[in-house]
């Protein structure tokens, strides 16, 4: 299952997109959840915080997790708080 981040996705948009997210997760049956993060242009750590809330909830239904096109800044800032392993790349 691919579910798609939006160009924006900051502290302001995080719930309603974290809400988009779970639904999309919890309405498929695949064995793997990735998330295309290629449109994100404007985003704060809130975006970091999406990412681990939707791969938690991959990891409960017992689905692996990837991120596909994670923008280099956000990576960056998954490094520095220590989390950049918990958000593999997507093949």
């Amino acid at each position: 299952m691919m579910l798609v981040l939006p160009p924006r996705l900051t502290h302001e948009e995080a719930p309603a997109c974290m809400r988009m997210l779970q639904e999309g997760i919890a309405g498929s049956s695949g064995s793997s959840t990735v998330v295309d993060a290629s449109a994100l242009e404007h985003f704060d750590s809130s975006a970091l915080a999406v990412l681990l809330d939707c791969r938690r909830e991959a990891t409960a239904l017992g689905r692996g997790f990837a991120v596909k096109g994670l923008p280099t800044r956000l990576r960056e800032l998954g490094s520095l708080y220590g989390v950049a392993a918990l958000l593999p790349a997507a093949p």
